[in-house]
């Protein structure tokens, strides 16, 4: 069997991604975290996974686990991963994001690992402001980043080319376009209305739902589909590459938080936050996915729906 590491294992994606790759039984599965409380997402196939508490801004740690693991793939996932937070703390998010990604490569080209397939995560949020007339969004649009956030994935994006040009190795690179389901934090907008909603019905909050930008339309895909997707760009992915990952569609988010406050029962207030808009926020964002489908065959089977009501029910068991 091949050895899969991936980069934060106990993550949102990250446990998706062990748990599928488990179940095909086709990779013993190494991963690193970071939050000894993260650990849970990963506790129902612990038994199978060897994991390793590492900051990936660690070289010494990071050059260690690489020449432990040798993997012959290697999932990067692990980065702060917020827009929204990253306007608090830009220095923050670019240095973690950049540096970590760095130590990874460094750790991977020194120890000779030339035939290590490596998946890149990067994000749509590179596209930063598009015009609707270049939606939907293929991956020749043009880079417009419109968040710190969307800065440092441009860099982790643009130094997977870097390491494939220049070293030769095997660097697939990713773009998903917004993914949610069970286990997304609470910062981010479908998460956060779904707890929100789980707060009220246990009588935790007043019955009052506090919203951002209601008006702003994303793609929205479930994360059980994004895994499944990562799985097959590492296996059928072209290295050198890039890949936008979405449904093709974009739903207004007002649109969501209907769905999600139909499947309650109790009265909920809405109301708009000024805190929680976000600056240079974008209007629209649509994947155009013809690309990834064509290289691996992938389609999205998680309907909005029901991706909604996993996260509704996610939240309801935990609070």
């Amino acid at each position: 069997m091949k050895k899969a590491l991936i980069t934060g294992v106990s993550g949102f994606a990250g446990s998706f991604l062990a748990e599928y790759l488990t179940e095909k039984n086709t990779y013993t599965i190494a991963g690193t975290y970071l939050s000894e409380s993260s650990k849970e997402n990963v506790a129902s196939i612990g038994e199978k996974l060897s994991l390793t508490k590492v900051d990936l801004m660690d070289r010494e740690k990071v050059f260690e686990l690489i020449k432990n693991e040798s993997p012959d793939v290697l999932f990067h996932l692990a980065a702060l991963s917020s827009p929204a937070e990253s306007f608090k703390d830009p220095s923050r998010t670019i240095n973690n994001n950049i540096v970590g990604e760095i130590n990874l490569l460094e750790s991977i080209r020194e120890a000779g690992l030339t035939e290590t397939r490596i998946l890149i995560i990067s994000s749509a949020e590179v596209y930063g402001v598009v015009s609707q007339e270049d939606l939907p969004v293929d991956e020749e649009t043009e880079l417009r980043p419109a968040s710190p956030y969307a800065v440092s994935k441009i860099a982790q994006d643009f130094l997977g080319l870097q390491y494939y040009y220049a070293h030769q190795l095997p660097i697939i690179r990713v773009r998903p376009f917004n993914h949610i389901g069970p286990r997304q934090a609470p910062n981010f907008v479908v998460s956060s209305f779904a707890k929100q909603i789980a707060e009220i019905e246990k009588k935790k909050s007043p019955p009052v739902l506090h919203v951002g930008n209601l008006s702003a339309k994303r793609d929205f895909t479930d994360v059980r589909d994004i895994v499944h997707a990562y799985e097959l760009l590492i296996e059928k992915g072209i290295p050198g590459d890039v890949y936008n990952l979405g449904t093709g569609k974009s739903y207004r988010i007002s649109d969501v938080l209907q769905i999600l406050l139909s499947l309650s029962s109790v009265s909920i207030t809405v109301t708009e936050d000024k805190a929680l808009f976000r600056p240079g926020d974008l209007p629209d964002n649509v994947c155009d996915r013809t690309k990834i489908t064509k290289v691996t065959g992938w389609e999205p089977k998680i309907t909005l729906e029901q991706s909604l009501r996993d996260t509704l029910d996610y939240w309801r068991n935990i609070i």
